[in-house]
């Protein structure tokens, strides 16, 4: 409890008086929180890039007070609110041929936090994979094979594409794991994409929830003349990470208000790399609140009180 004035009073009843302290005091607001940023988009034939078998998107970066640490050793500590500041809410959008956008809580007394979107997937001699929140996958081939990183204590790098004409890409990078690389299978001699990279899972709202999976890459098809198995494209991440796309498999977007990266695109123009998952900001604090804008979904959970906002808002207790 903080004290923050002290005064005294009196009270007199005939010829005797007595004086006794006043105090006014404030009490802080003890606030876990999960901020997750934008989902970045899956390689492409536009837009990002040109074709081929193209990285998945990395997942936004995911910073969270509850369960799970993610790239950090120890837990970040939760926030201290003040009643009657009001607290600025911002949710990043999934990138549709780019990175997601950044998710933050700002406001007076508190240091900003603020999760990276995450990178877009590589695609042929045109655009190498983009570091964001969680890195974005590369492309199959020769060019661009590279893995793009991630942000310290947000998310992890994607994974590499085989880098010779194998045409299995890389998946994009997750909250909770590094994204798989492109492979061939020493059994049956076909090249598989990799799947994006797990999220991180968390029970800040009574539920356990995973959040920031990657984007699995995009698989050139056998029909192209790629050694690759027709179903090779790489899974999405647990979280909301969106799978590759081959000749057999339309790739996905990621999932919204996940920060889930975007599945990346084959060798066939038919199909496209997709937009990676809208990202979520949750709060949860054992006051209610008493005010809020943006429409954040209000639950509780034994003695919390959660606010989910899946859009830009505000927050004041």
């Amino acid at each position: 409890m903080a004290i923050r004035k002290f005064s005294t009073s009196s009270i007199k009843t005939g010829s005797k008086s007595s004086k006794f302290w006043d105090q006014t005091t404030t009490i802080p607001i003890t606030a876990d929180y999960l901020v997750v940023a934008g989902g970045g988009a899956g390689g492409g034939w536009s837009g990002a890039g040109g074709g081929g078998a193209s990285g998945g998107g990395g997942a936004g970066g995911v910073r969270c007070t509850v369960d799970n640490t993610g790239r950090l050793a120890t837990l970040p500590s939760a926030l201290t609110l003040t009643l009657g500041t009001t607290y600025t809410i911002t949710v990043g959008n999934g990138g549709s041929t780019g990175n997601g956008g950044n998710s933050s809580i700002s406001g007076t007394g508190i240091t900003t936090i603020t999760s990276t979107g995450g990178g877009y997937g590589a695609t042929r001699a045109v655009t190498n994979a983009a570091s964001g929140g969680s890195g974005g996958g590369g492309y199959g081939a020769g060019d661009n094979n590279a893995g793009a990183a991630g942000t310290t204590a947000e998310g992890f790098g994607g994974g590499n594409g085989s880098g010779i004409d194998g045409g299995s890409s890389g998946g994009g990078g997750g909250a909770g794991e590094v994204g798989e690389n492109g492979f061939r299978d020493t059994t049956s001699g076909d090249w598989y994409s990799g799947d994006g990279g797990d999220g991180i899972q968390t029970s800040i709202t009574g539920t356990s929830t995973y959040y920031g999976g990657g984007g699995g890459g995009g698989s050139a098809p056998a029909s192209d003349g790629w050694l690759s198995d027709p179903n090779g494209a790489g899974a999405g991440g647990l979280g909301g990470g969106g799978r590759g796309s081959s000749s057999t498999q339309t790739a996905q977007a990621g999932t919204i208000n996940t920060g889930g990266g975007g599945g990346g695109r084959d060798n066939n123009s038919v199909y496209n790399g997709q937009a990676g998952g809208s990202g979520v900001v949750i709060i949860r604090t054992n006051r209610a609140a008493t005010s809020t804008t943006g429409s954040p979904t209000y639950t509780t959970s034994g003695s919390y009180h959660i606010y989910k906002f899946t859009g830009d808002g505000s927050i004041t207790y």
